[in-house]
């Protein structure tokens, strides 16, 4: 029984990878290996558009729950 929950635990472990993890490393051995001739700047690309992309999603939560309270206080 032990054997099969850590297989599991292994198997969902490699499901949490993300798409831009991924592209992120196929790119960083892309470039490693001279496949590529992108700038670091391209290559890191998939790690800096999800934390962008991340902080846009998490100001505009921010806003939304700023007008709840200030509409509510107006009440």
């Amino acid at each position: 029984m032990k054997n099969s929950k850590s297989a599991a635990a292994s198997a969902g472990a490699c499901a949490d990878i993300s798409t831009g993890s991924i592209l992120t490393i196929v790119f960083i051995v892309l470039k490693l290996t001279k496949v590529i001739n992108w700038s670091w700047v391209w290559v890191l690309a998939p790690l800096w558009i999800s934390v962008g992309l991340s902080v846009l999603l998490l100001l505009v939560l921010l806003f939304v729950i700023l007008l709840m309270v200030i509409r509510e206080t107006k009440e």
